[in-house]
């Protein structure tokens, strides 16, 4: 769902609320009848073009937003917002209130005065006010005069004709020469020249009846008057909640409570002996579970080092152990510490807990026994939001606004290290973390057991965080010569690629700026005209230029030298010019992050560096892949990669005969599919009748449509229509089930994976039909593509287990449906036979599973 518009409104109404501490604030809204204007003139506002659906769907919450901070929200029936604000004003002026109408829109200009102004507000903080002079400078009339040179020369935004041939220089030159629109016609026949005096004498009743409409009624029956408009204090509550549900993760931060409720920290403790430290183990010993986390010099998981560590075993208690500004040696914490740390039979866990088990690794302890992640637990019960940080977890699920990090170290250039901080404050600061992590996952386990996840959570989601945090600390490794050279062959392709634009163009410029390339294509080269496209893209900056809009006029030649241009420039800048940067100069590798909590289907995500990403297909992408490559003499890479696995997996929930029946005979899939809907032989399908095929077996799982269809194969609409027909007609089994899952959907609100991982779906059943029809590709993909998901998770796991039972061989990336290995090649027999039995046995489908290896001296020779 867009929320572009809430959030702006909010941030402008914040804003405003802070610069100018109003006494008095209403917000007005048009209503959805037609107002009394249609009436006089029924065309009024007839050519404007319907909301845009994305702008709609966020209205109601822009009014929910507006309650939630008690601000007085007006809307009356047949009249306008502008109407409303004009009744205001005049209320205002009458018990001398000053008054700002907030508004770029200039027609508010027929009301400013001595006591109103027109306030708007500019990018950054610059505030426009316009007063009694905003007129003049704007149009070079009076105030009082506004109205009559609108009735001049119309309002095309409204449909207000105006008289035909007269603008803006003409009717303030009439107004300046003979005042109102009635002065005007009393002296028409000394008007000059003649076309001007016929044209008005022409339209005289137009020239009225404009005039009249575009006045800004005075005279709303409002049930309130402008002294009343008093703004209450927020809800706090209300307010969080809909800036979580929007996903307004900074505005709900900064929401403040007269008394913001924090954890108690009479018993956090500061541990700085030996008795104190001992006393602490004994109290984990015989806790039932304790929480852990780490202070730390940084975030980086390759050289991370502990400044301290924290423990909770109860609400409201906690213990900070310091490694450095103490008597004890980070040696003697430690080696105190390790015992319980290291004990698989110490129930132990934390927020993010990978991240701590990579800060313990780096001090040589080796975490065990984690039986829970608050942050894990956090997204299994939700996977469609995307905070699942222990700041917003707590005011969320308990109502504690937590110290921020920032408190203690500040951000930016400012930043300091943890090391600086005064050992009382990280103390309090850690505490609270370890604390509220424990109250966290007292009080999201519970939900995950009433709700059947506590399988997938303790089988797979924690038992792969050892296994990504291995593939973390790892790496792998790059050849940077490749890369190198690579590099220097884009760089002369783009100054090849920017001489041919130029030329195209005729002119230099910054090829860079939109607001430069698209007065060039759309004014100058007219690009538009020459495709045939002649509905041009503009924004409220000017003409559109990214990348969707490109591609319409792709069969222009500067168009496709830009999109080449494009695409190397980013190619360079994301992946060539950037990985060398990454290497980490002691372990000589990538480390990138693989994350858990990101995509609301299950699958892993990779970021800094995002190595999922790296394009395939391309020719410059296979070349970035080539130089990533083993980090020993004499190893390989080995990939192993599940073939069409989603289709498998829709053949195992639809149960259909033929889909099955087509994977246990081994057959290729598409040209099967062809050959039943076509109705020709295996051996006469064409690639063009199995490409069609393709686009609908894997377009099935996505919710494909006719449109789209059409749109990727190139067929008319009603071949697309009559194709999706057959398709189904041939393949009953996968009929019923989309449309099983659909009512399902609409039923319990929520979709799940083979292995149970929940996805709500709650917009299946909105009213709005964008918002449904998304909510339903949703339900078909998520069985699918998230128990895909899972499956590769439980083969990392099986592998992760085999390769510590003799194999020198380490896991290194996972890549949608794909693992990477490096291993000696005397392991390469033994390692292609484990990982292919253990990727194809990880779950057992109504269809065998099958794996694709492949062996190379790169990552691309291996794929």
């Amino acid at each position: 769902m867009h929320t572009g518009a809430v959030y702006g409104f909010v941030s402008i109404l914040l804003r405003l609320i802070e610069a100018e501490k109003p006494d008095l604030l209403a917000v007005a809204f048009d209503a959805k009848e037609k107002t009394f204007r249609h009436k006089k003139f029924p065309e009024y506002k007839a050519t404007r073009d319907d909301m845009p659906e994305e702008l709609a769907d966020q209205l109601p919450y822009i009014r929910k937003v507006v309650e939630a901070m008690h601000i007085p929200f007006l809307i009356f029936p047949t009249y306008e917002a502008d109407d409303i604000i004009g009744t205001l004003t005049e209320s205002a002026k009458e018990k001398d209130i000053e008054t700002f109408i907030v508004s770029g829109d200039k027609d508010f200009l027929q009301l400013v005065g001595p006591k109103v102004k027109l306030y708007n507000l500019k990018k950054g903080n610059e505030v426009e006010l316009l007063g009694d002079e905003g007129s003049e400078k704007k149009w070079g009339v009076q105030t009082k005069h506004v109205i009559d040179l609108l009735g001049l020369m119309g309002d095309a935004s409204d449909n207000v004709p105006g008289i035909p041939g007269i603008g803006p220089k003409t009717a303030s030159k009439l107004i300046s020469e003979y005042g109102s629109l009635e002065e005007i016609y009393a002296n028409l026949d000394n008007v000059k020249p003649e076309r001007i005096r016929n044209k008005l004498k022409e339209h005289k009743d137009q020239a009225f009846l404009c005039k009249d409409l575009v006045t800004i009624c005075k005279k709303v029956p409002l049930s309130l008057s402008a002294e009343e408009l008093s703004p209450g204090a927020p809800d706090v509550n209300r307010l969080r909640k809909l800036y979580e549900e929007l996903e307004f993760h900074s505005l709900s931060k900064n929401l403040s409570e007269e008394t913001p409720k924090k954890a108690p920290d009479s018993n956090y403790v500061l541990v700085q002996t030996t008795q104190e430290l001992d006393q602490l183990v004994k109290t984990l010993e015989s806790a039932e579970v304790f929480a852990l986390d780490s202070e730390t010099t940084g975030l980086h998981p390759a050289d991370v080092r502990a400044v301290g560590l924290s423990f909770s075993t109860q609400e409201g208690s906690a213990h900070y152990v310091p490694l450095q500004g103490i008597a004890l040696s980070p040696k003697e914490v430690l080696g105190r510490l390790r015992p319980i740390l290291e004990d698989k039979k110490k129930p132990k866990g934390g927020q993010n807990i990978k991240f701590d088990r990579t800060v313990l690794a780096n001090e040589g302890i080796f975490l065990q026994g984690i039986v829970f992640d608050s942050m894990l637990e956090s997204y299994l019960l939700d996977p469609s939001i995307r905070q699942h940080g222990i700041d917003t977890l707590s005011q969320k699920h308990l109502g504690i606004t937590k110290t921020k990090t920032e408190e203690l170290i500040g951000k930016g250039k400012k930043q300091i290290s943890m090391l600086d901080v005064d050992q009382e404050r990280i103390k309090n600061y850690a505490c609270e973390d370890a604390d509220i992590t424990l109250r966290l996952h007292k009080h999201l386990f519970p939900k995950l057991k009433k709700l059947q996840l506590a399988p997938l959570y303790q089988d797979v989601e924690l038992p792969l965080i050892e296994v990504l945090g291995d593939m973390e600390r790892v790496g792998i490794a790059l050849d940077k010569e490749s890369l190198s050279k690579l590099s220097r062959k884009l760089t002369q392709r783009l100054k090849e690629l920017t001489t041919r634009i130029f030329e195209e163009a005729g002119e230099e410029f910054n090829i860079k700026s939109p607001k430069q390339l698209g007065p060039i294509l759309f004014e100058k080269l007219k690009i538009q005209d020459a495709v045939g496209v002649k509905r041009v893209k503009k924004t409220k900056t000017g003409y559109s230029t990214d990348q969707d809009t490109l591609e319409t006029y792709a069969k222009h030649p500067i168009v496709a030298s830009l999109l080449e241009y494009r695409n190397l420039s980013k190619l360079q800048s994301t992946y060539v010019d950037s990985l060398p940067e990454l290497i980490h100069p002691k372990t000589g590798r990538i480390h990138t992050s693989f994350n858990q909590t990101i995509t609301a289907t299950g699958r892993l995500s990779s970021s800094e560096p995002n190595l999922q990403n790296i394009p395939i297909r391309t020719p410059l992408g296979k070349e970035i892949r080539a130089a990533f490559v083993p980090g020993h003499k004499g190893w390989k890479f080995l990939s192993a990669d599940y073939s069409q696995i989603e289709l498998r997996i829709l053949a195992h929930l639809s149960e259909d005969p033929t889909l099955i029946e087509t994977f246990q005979n081994n057959e290729d899939v598409h040209r099967r599919t062809a050959s039943v809907v076509f109705g020709v032989k295996n051996e006469n399908v064409s690639s063009e009748l199995r490409g069609r095929a393709k686009a609908i077996n894997f377009g099935v799982i996505y919710g494909m449509g006719s449109r789209r269809l059409s749109q990727e194969t190139g067929i008319s609409l009603e071949e697309a229509k009559e194709f999706i027909a057959n398709y189904f007609e041939k393949y009953p089994g996968i009929r019923d089930f989309l449309e099983n899952t659909k009512d399902q959907a609409r039923k319990n609100e929520f979709v799940t994976t083979i292995l149970g991982r929940r996805r709500d779906v709650s917009d299946i059943n909105s009213s709005n039909p964008r918002m449904f029809t998304n909510a339903e590709r949703i339900a078909i993909n998520t069985p699918i593509q998230g128990s895909a998901a899972d499956l590769i998770k439980l083969a990392m796991l099986r592998i992760h287990k085999k390769l510590h039972e003799g194999f020198k061989a380490k896991m290194l990336l996972q890549v949608h449906d794909e693992l990477l290995f490096e291993a000696p090649e005397n392991e390469l027999e033994p390692l292609k036979e484990m990982v292919r039995y253990e990727m194809e046995h990880a779950m057992e489908l109504r269809v065998p599973t099958l794996v694709q290896i492949g062996v190379g001296n790169n990552w691309l020779e291996a794929h």
